[in-house]
Formats: structure tokens, C-alpha cells, sequence
């Protein structure tokens, strides 16, 4: 099959992954061929699911039919499907948690009927399903000790939650908020309240951003237990969420003029900044 783990990706996982994202598909090139085709096969799967419920409309039966699949290549059964098979036999491959996926696919389904968080608590719920098991997927793929887990969990909340800082404009659109409101005087994110509130937009996203500081260092500390070939393409992908963080910090109303994202030459060139490093 030519979606194995052999070094070769097929063009489908290709291109679901490059349009889904630029900063992790542009840094992820620079893993190990076997590595690298671990995580298109990883990127396919979570990609796909997370297009049904970004659709506008949302296709919710889309989704539904993809989980129905994918439950069913669970049991055995091939779906000749590419993203689904090809994601199955990694699971089995990597020996993932069957959990991960299932807290996966519940937070894709929370996108198709909850539409506001108001309490921080709700916002790590979908975060540890949205984000946090894609780490520990990453950590199997690279065949990482137990004790890089909570790292690597880290490490994905806190990438989304610059995501969801980044994003508010687009989230809005959707109709979605993920950043809860409580104890700001805001009554909503949007452009009007924002610019009629300045101050207090200022201070929710800077302290927005604190929360993404504190997950990040602690993510940090798991990068020593990165093999170096490795771990090039992880830092890099966290240090263009760092700049991310940097520019909006600095400008935080930047969340409605345009969506703050490195340009694949930053990227590449923090790429040959770490191999230096390294």
C-alpha cells in the first residue's frame, strides 16, 4: 500500500495536509522519511474530519459517515477509503490508544453544536480532543519515552490556543467562540466591541496570551527528549507559534486585519537556524 510507513506519501495526504496548514506542513518536510510519513498519514485523517465541520455549511453527515468508516476499518472491515485505511493501519502500527481518537472525533463533533465557551474549563475539554492527543499521536510516531507525553500534550494546547487567539475573526464567522468572556466587560469579540473597548480587547487577548506562555514552557521541557533529528522540525513549528504570539502581543487588534501566520521562507529559514543550533 502506498500509504504505509515506508517513506513514500500518496498525493492525497499531500495535499490535505499542505492545505490545511502551512506552519506544520512546512516543518514537518524536514522530518526522517519514515517519520515524515507517519504524520502526513496522521494529518490526513485529522484534517479531513476537522473540513466536514469547518465546511460552511458544516457537513454533518459528512462527518458522520467518516466516523461510521472509520469505526468500521477499526473492526476490520477496509473502507478503500485512503485517509481512513491508511490512518488504521498506522493506530495498529503505533499502537495508539483507541481513547485518543475517540476524544478526537468528540471534540470535531462539539463544532457542529456548540458554538460558545464560557468557562475556560469547557475550552480545555475541546482542546485535549482538538489538540493534546494529536501530541501523543506525534509522540508515538516517534517512538518518544512515557514521560513525553505531558510535553507533548502541552504542546498541542498550547498551538491551539494561539490558534484560537489568531483566529477570533474567522471563529465568529463560523459562529464560534472558543476564548471564554468571563470577568472581561466584554460582551462579545467582534470588531465593533473591540474597537468600542479597546483597553479591555487589549488586556483578554494578552491574557489569552499568558495562558499560551505558561503551556508553552512547560511544553518545552519535553524537547530534551526529542531525538535531534527530530526534534528540528517540532521546535521549529513552536517557534513560528512563538513569533505568532509576538506579533499579536504586539498589536493585538492585528486578530481583524489579517490572519498572522510566519511565510514559508520564515519558516524555512528558522528550520536552518535550528540545524545550526543543533
Amino acid at each position: 500500500m502506498k500509504n504505509r510507513m515506508n517513506g513514500r506519501i500518496s498525493d492525497i495526504h499531500y495535499e490535505t495536509f499542505k492545505r490545511g496548514s502551512k506552519t506544520y506542513f512546512n516543518s514537518s518536510l524536514f522530518f526522517p522519511k519514515s517519520v515524515r510519513a507517519g504524520v502526513f498519514v496522521l494529518y490526513g485523517f485529522v484534517r479531513t474530519a476537522d473540513n466536514f465541520v469547518d465546511d460552511v455549511p458544516a457537513d454533518a453527515e459528512g462527518f458522520r459517515r467518516f466516523r461510521e468508516l472509520y469505526h468500521g476499518a477499526l473492526r476490520g472491515r477496509g473502507t478503500q477509503d485512503p485517509i481512513i485505511d491508511s490512518f488504521v493501519e498506522l493506530h495498529r502500527r503505533k499502537r495508539f490508544d483507541p481513547r485518543w481518537a475517540e476524544a478526537f472525533l468528540h471534540s470535531m463533533e462539539m463544532d457542529l453544536h456548540k458554538k460558545a465557551y464560557d468557562r475556560l474549563e469547557e475550552t480545555l475539554e475541546y482542546i485535549y480532543g482538538s489538540a493534546e492527543v494529536i501530541g501523543l499521536f506525534m509522540a508515538r510516531i516517534m517512538d518518544l519515552p512515557e514521560e513525553a507525553d505531558a510535553p507533548a500534550c502541552m504542546l498541542g494546547r498550547s498551538m491551539q490556543y494561539i490558534n484560537f487567539i489568531r483566529d477570533i475573526d474567522e471563529d465568529l464567522e463560523l459562529g464560534r467562540r472558543y476564548l471564554p468572556l468571563e470577568d472581561t466587560g466584554l460582551a462579545s469579540l467582534d470588531r465593533q466591541s473591540a474597537e468600542k473597548q479597546p483597553e479591555a480587547f487589549e488586556r483578554f487577548v494578552r491574557h489569552h496570551l499568558e495562558y499560551y506562555g505558561g503551556w508553552q514552557k512547560e511544553a518545552e521541557r519535553g524537547f530534551p527528549l526529542i531525538p535531534r533529528r527530530y526534534r528540528i522540525p517540532i521546535k521549529t513549528a513552536s517557534d513560528m507559534y512563538n513569533w505568532t504570539a509576538e506579533q499579536i502581543a504586539g498589536n493585538p487588534a492585528v486578530v481583524f486585519a489579517r490572519k498572522v501566520k510566519p511565510s514559508r521562507g520564515r519558516i524555512v529559514l528558522q528550520v536552518l537556524k535550528n540545524v545550526a543550533a543543533a
